[in-house]
């Protein structure tokens, strides 16, 4: 018998404006406070947009959208607190995600955006269940 794999792709768009945390020397309360709002605004678009998440394994990419391009190391640094939000609601309540569980997959990335247009789009990969099928059929 083979397996077939089954996979389906979950797509939202969050208009906020993400900055390279590591870069950005403000005071500690407000970078608290835009951490805080990121990670509320991502967690309720998420159960907004989705309701209900999806059984384990994802595979999550957070693509910034921007004017201007950021590195490798300060993309990820940038979409901390977004990441915060999507795994508190695959958590089911907010403030309790845990995005270091096993069964999901992290990844970044960014296209240019127009001028001042910022956004970050959240792409869930949700590999279902392998279903059995019979030699010489396929479900399709």
């Amino acid at each position: 018998m083979a397996e077939k794999m089954q996979e389906c792709m979950m797509t939202l768009i969050l208009p906020i404006h993400t900055v390279s945390e590591s870069n950005v020397h403000t005071h500690w309360r407000k970078r608290h406070h835009r951490a805080k709002t990121q990670r509320t605004a991502m967690y309720y678009r998420c159960l907004a947009t989705w309701r209900t998440p999806p059984a384990l394994p994802l595979r999550i990419t957070l693509t910034r959208i921007a004017p201007r391009a950021l590195d490798d190391d300060n993309l990820a640094a940038s979409c901390k607190a977004l990441r915060d939000g999507v795994a508190d609601w695959l958590a089911g309540a907010y403030g309790t995600g845990n995005d270091r569980q096993e069964g999901l997959r992290w990844h970044y990335a960014q296209r240019k955006g127009m001028p001042h247009e910022y956004a970050v789009e959240v792409s869930i990969l949700v590999h279902a269940i392998p279903q059995n099928t019979q030699k010489g059929k396929t479900d399709e």
